[in-house]
């Protein structure tokens, strides 16, 4: 069992930075793939990026590819999300999530995620 905790949303303008964390707890949670999704109004859940268990690979969503750098910290059980150039069309509600496969697996494949946490950017 995984616990994931999300923090660092806030309301930003657009072009700045923010960062995001994932708290994960449980005894599996330095051992998991780790990934950010996020959900805008009215829009499906999508993909953003993800990140091996030993935090060598990672895969980006074409959307954020040179704008966002994922990365994580096994000895804090933790993963982050450095959200840089953000746009008006980053707004979302952004999730962390954990599962046991490969850094591009679909979103059906993760099995624990997090309560989420808001990201808006105004222009």
């Amino acid at each position: 069992q995984v616990q994931l905790v999300e923090s660092g949303g806030g309301l930003v303008q657009a072009g700045d930075s923010l960062r995001l964390s994932c708290a994960a707890s449980g005894r599996t949670a330095s051992t998991a793939v780790m990934g950010w999704f996020r959900q805008a109004p009215g829009k499906d859940r999508e993909f953003v990026a993800a990140i091996s268990r030993s935090g060598i690979s990672a895969n980006y969503a074409d959307s954020v590819k040179g704008r966002f750098t994922i990365s994580r910290d096994n000895a804090k059980k933790s993963a982050y999300l450095q959200m840089s150039s953000l746009k008006p069309e980053d707004t979302a509600v952004y999730y962390c999530a954990a599962q046991d496969g490969s850094i591009y697996a679909a979103a059906s494949s993760y099995i624990y995620w997090g309560q989420g946490t808001q990201v808006t950017v105004s222009s």
